[in-house]
Order: C-alpha cells, then structure tokens, then sequence
C-alpha cells in the first residue's frame, strides 16, 4: 500500500554522513575542487552567451546582467555549501532532497539530472564541434561534410561525429580515475583562465569608453532579461558538489571550492565582459564569437584565433564537470536501491563507477551525434533551477528541524538567502520555452512509472 508516510520517508543525515565510506577514492584537495568548478562555470556563457546578450539584449550593460545573475545564484551556491560541508557524500542536490524533504522529491530531482546532464555534456560537445569545424575551415583541411558541424545541415550530413567522439573522450578521461581525470581538469582550467586573462589583459589597450553610451541602450530591463539568459553561464557549482565523496576533506574543502569557484568565475566574466563592450560598439559585435570578432576589429585576428582555440579548451571542461556531475547521481541513486545495483558497482582498481560513466558517454554521444544543438538544448534547464529550488528549501527546513547538526558552513542571513534564490529560480523557470515544460512533463510521468514500479519497493529504507 502506497502512503504519503512511505514516499515521503527520509534518510538521517547523520547515517548519510557516515555510510559507504571508503567506496569512492578519496582524492581531491580544495584546489582541484575549485578547478572542477570553474571548469563547469566558465563555458560558453564567456565565449559565446556574452556577445549574444550584448549584441540583443544589454548592450553594455551586459556586465549588470551578470552581476545580477552572479548575486542570484550565489544564493543557491551558498545554500549548497551548507550542504557540502553537512553532508559530504555524492549525489548533490538528489542527496540533499532525500536527507530533508523526503525520497519522493529526492527521486524527481535526481531522475531529472540525469536527462539535464547528460543532454548539456551534448550541447557543449556539439558546440565545440562548431568552433572546430570553423578553424578546420580557417585552415584549409578538408575533412568529411558529415563529420563536422549541427546534423542535418548539409546534403548528406547525418551525424556530427567529431562531437560523439569527444563526449567517447571526456568519459574514457573519467574512467582513468578521478586523480588522473582531475590532474588533466586543473591543468585544461588553468590554460582557460590563462586565455580569459590574456584577453582581459590586451584588450585593456583596445577600450574606447565612448562605447559604453549609452550605458542601457534597451533600459533596465534589457540588462534584467539578459540576467535570465546569461543564469545558465554561471552554474556549475552544483554539478562539482557531486564530487564531495571524492574530496579528501569534504566538510572543509566543498564549501570553500563553492564559494571559490563562483567568485573567481564572476570576477573573469565581468571583467572580460567590460572589455568586450569597450573595444567594440555593442551594435557591433557579433553575437556568435563576440571575443573573437571584437579582437578582429582592432586588427588582431591571430590572437582572435588564439581565442577561438582557447573557447574549443575552455567549454571541454564543461563536458567533464556536468558528466562527472551525472555519473555520481546516477551512482547514488542506485546505491540507494532506487535503481538497480547493477550501476552502483566501482571498477575494482579505479574506484570509479565505470559502468554508468560509460553509459552516458554513449548516451550523449547519440544526442550530440544525431540531435541538431537546439533540439538538444531544449532537454535542459528546468531540472537544475528546480534542483536550486529545492536545496534553498531543504537548507531553511533543515536549519530549523535540526539547528543544533554540526555545520563547517552556515549560510549567511537565514531564511532571506535561500528564499531570494527559491524566488530567483522560480521566475527564471517561468521564462523556458513551452517545448522545455513538454519534455520535462513527459520525463516526469516516465519518472513517476518507474518510481512506482521499481525504486518504491527496492529503497534500501523500504
């Protein structure tokens, strides 16, 4: 018999603190942590969204936008910290979910990352793919129409095999072990910031301050809308959580590399997005690869192309964070008896859940193989922002049923904090597309089918 009292049931946060230790290798130091982080933040919102927003939505001030997005989702990070230093196992906000709210809305959260993702681990390779295919051109090397480039765009062009590939690679990465896959994230990150540093810096040299006037050519509420947008350029925080159960000092280490990551990451993008509007008229720049177009402008296109490669580096670490993010729910979920063992099994050396990680390789390889970029953008989003939404509440609900639980990080101004980003994430879920809501409708129901069919009955609290 199903009762509200069995769906809703929760696992102790002190048994979730001290059970299954020693599965996962302990092995990330506070640094690596933050580098995991800043690999999933700084993406294609520095390389590609910036432009866009500026171009048709900001204008200059593109930077308030993401100043606003920053302060929003700050809100979030700061409630997941509490969680980090809480409880430090994997599984991030699905862990989270279960300890506080109950396995039902634990089960929905991290049903709904798995798809979120996995489908953003394609649509970073897809777009990779893009500026690969751009500099192969630029080159002159003439590689197959169909290996290259969004599938269907071109007679013949069935499949967008370079970015199969590379999602093949970042899961054969993973599977090295987290030491090595982690040793290769820090040192890809560092080479980005290097690049994010390199353009901040020359193009310094470059800024006409008359092209900040006006300052809000679409007026305040164009620099709001472009918060909106520009959101999902500065998430990452929540994927890299996944990690805690692999942190050599968990309670310590997560909440700073939360904190550490978003802060360093703002500071880049407002910097680089100071730049971007100075060296170039806001009507100007092109919405695509507004660095490298703005770098042409002043008669620098060598260092455009330096940027151009420095995008292909910097959005690859995106693919590793959100896979590394999806494998460890994925794992948590079956070690909790909500999906089969099966997956829950480690490589007997590597200490790494092989199986799971080479079913989304495989996975996202067919969605960015055979999905056009926008088709597989629309699988994302809403599940993350409902992710946000339930850590901000589980985080107040748990302060006050339990305030006395030995946290190595409280969040700051209690409830306001967590409520600002429960409202923050709820009226940036009202701006998805209709076709978002339809997928994650449909995901849901096969969630509720499965939940009621298998992961009710084989809980390992049933």
């Amino acid at each position: 018999m199903v009762t509200s009292r069995s769906v809703f049931r929760r696992k102790p946060v002190a048994q979730i603190a001290t059970e299954h230790e020693g599965e996962l290798s302990r092995s990330l130091g506070l640094w690596q942590l933050t580098a995991i982080g800043v690999g999933g933040i700084i993406g294609a919102g520095i390389f590609a969204l910036a432009g866009a927003v500026a171009n048709e939505t900001a204008g200059p001030a593109v930077l308030v936008s993401f100043l606003i997005a920053g302060v929003a989702s700050a809100a979030a990070a700061l409630s997941y910290a509490e969680f980090a230093g809480l409880i430090p196992k994997a599984g991030s906000a699905y862990t989270y979910g279960y300890a506080v709210l109950g396995e039902i809305v634990g089960w929905f959260i991290g049903w709904d990352l798995l798809l979120e993702y996995t489908a953003i681990v394609a649509v970073v390779a897809i777009g990779i793919s893009g500026y690969f295919g751009f500099l192969v051109q630029q080159f002159g090397v003439g590689l197959p129409a169909w290996s290259l480039g969004a599938p269907g765009t071109g007679p013949g062009h069935v499949v967008d095999l370079f970015a199969a590939l590379l999602c093949l690679l970042i899961a054969a990465l993973l599977n090295l072990g987290i030491r090595a896959a982690a040793r290769f994230e820090t040192f890809v990150v560092a080479l980005k910031v290097a690049v994010v540093l390199l353009v901040i810096v020359v193009g310094f040299f470059f800024v006409d301050t008359a092209n900040y006037t006006p300052f809000f050519p679409y007026g305040v509420g164009g620099a709001v809308t472009g918060a909106a947008t520009v959101f999902f350029a500065v998430f990452g925080y929540d994927a890299m959580s996944t990690a805690a159960e692999e942190s050599r000092d968990a309670r310590r280490h997560m909440p700073r590399a939360i904190v550490y990551s978003l802060l360093i990451s703002m500071i880049l993008y407002v910097l680089a997005t100071l730049v971007l509007t100075g060296m170039q008229n806001y009507r100007e720049i092109d919405p695509e690869s507004g660095f490298s177009s703005a770098f042409a402008s002043v008669g620098l296109s060598r260092l455009a192309s330096v940027i151009a490669v420095g995008a292909i580096v910097g959005i690859l670490t995106v693919m590793f964070t959100f896979m590394l993010g999806v494998t460890r729910v994925w794992f948590s979920m079956s070690r909790d008896g909500l999906l089969p063992a099966w997956f829950a099994r480690l490589h007997p050396v590597r200490r790494v859940p092989s199986r799971v990680t080479w079913i989304v390789g495989v996975a996202s390889a067919l969605i960015a193989g055979f999905l056009p970029i926008k088709e597989a953008a629309e699988l994302t989003n809403i599940g993350i922002l409902l992710a946000f939404v339930v850590v901000c509440v589980a985080v107040i609900v748990l302060r006050y049923r339990q305030p006395h639980l030995p946290r190595s990080f409280r969040t700051p101004w209690m409830p306001v904090v967590p409520g600002a980003g429960v409202l923050f994430s709820l009226w940036l879920i009202t701006y998805l597309d209709p076709v978002t809501w339809l997928r994650f409708a449909v995901w849901f129901l096969l969630g509720l089918v499965v939940y009621f069919a298998y992961s009710r009955r084989h809980s390992v609290l049933n």
